[in-house]
């Protein structure tokens, strides 16, 4: 281990109140939540000398709490805490299971949902989710509150929109106002656990009489530098029935709304492919 403990400042603020203000006096500070990214940083050294924002007391921020409309999950929730929520396994499925294949059972217990928006990667397994249920992300400063579409968080890989002293303290997540006639979660990597995705997506379907496509909302992560709805393909299937054609031409529009790259973890033609599986699989009800 190269980190040392002994040359960082760590802030320990016992309240939101005080998380606010202590951000605001110390703005290049690190807000620390369950740590499973942080703590990587810290081994390698790369945190020696910085300042830390340990957000680990502020027990307002780690409630799960259920209303008429949605969910109002905190910050500081665990993914561990999230999957095995019962009301979220009825009415939010997907984020549910998303959830469960974050890393292991270690980093589930630890791992936070507001430290997986904060920290922003491209393959993030719960962001798909997120998207498809149109999350919303609460955020709070010195200046007061914000709330941001899920979608609007994300800048970039590694980035977000997120204002200097400004802190994620809820994601509210709104019910389905009606059930799908589908839904899929898939993750796909390079072994069926503990493994960051190649591709990630998530899918939500209502159908009509005759197969006619009264709504779709669909995502997919690690395809692009942030999670992308899949606009060009959502319009491609809304209003018409979901034959082979149909299909293929919105399979056909996904190069429109997903730019993969090669990597250490895979190839652009791979992930390309990967995702035209993931979505033919999805439309045909084999996923």
């Amino acid at each position: 281990m190269r980190g040392d403990a002994f040359s960082m400042r760590v802030f320990r603020p016992a309240s939101p109140a005080e998380a606010v203000r202590l951000f605001a006096q110390n703005p290049d500070a690190l807000p620390l939540a369950g740590g499973t990214d942080l703590m990587v940083g810290w081994n390698s050294g790369r945190l020696n000398g910085r300042a830390v924002l340990d957000l680990s007391r502020l027990e307002e921020w780690r409630r799960i709490e259920v209303t008429d409309e949605g969910a109002r999950i905190g910050a500081l929730a665990t993914h561990s805490e999230i999957e095995s929520h019962p009301v979220l396994l009825k009415r939010l499925p997907l984020l549910a299971e998303a959830c469960a294949t974050v890393g292991a059972v270690q980093i589930r217990n630890r791992g936070t949902l507001g430290g997986n928006v904060a920290n922003a990667s491209p393959a993030g397994d719960s962001f798909p989710a997120l998207a498809v249920y149109e999350a919303f992300v609460h955020t709070v400063s010195k200046e007061g509150r914000r709330s941001l579409p899920i979608l609007e968080v994300f800048a970039g890989v590694k980035r977000t929109a997120l204002r200097p002293g400004e802190l994620i303290e809820r994601i509210d997540v709104p019910f389905l106002p009606q059930p799908p006639a589908r839904q899929f979660f898939r993750k796909v990597g390079s072994r069926l656990a503990q493994t960051i995705s190649k591709a990630v997506g998530a899918g939500l379907l209502w159908l009509g009489r005759g197969g006619v496509v009264l709504g779709c909302r669909i995502a997919f992560g690690s395809v692009a530098p942030t999670v992308r709805r899949l606009r060009s393909v959502e319009e491609c299937l809304h209003s018409g029935r979901l034959t082979p054609e149909t299909i293929e031409k919105a399979c056909a529009a996904l190069s429109s709304d997903i730019s993969p790259i090669d990597d250490v973890r895979s190839t652009r033609l791979y992930r390309m492919a990967v995702s035209r599986n993931l979505l033919r699989a999805f439309l045909t009800g084999r996923a």
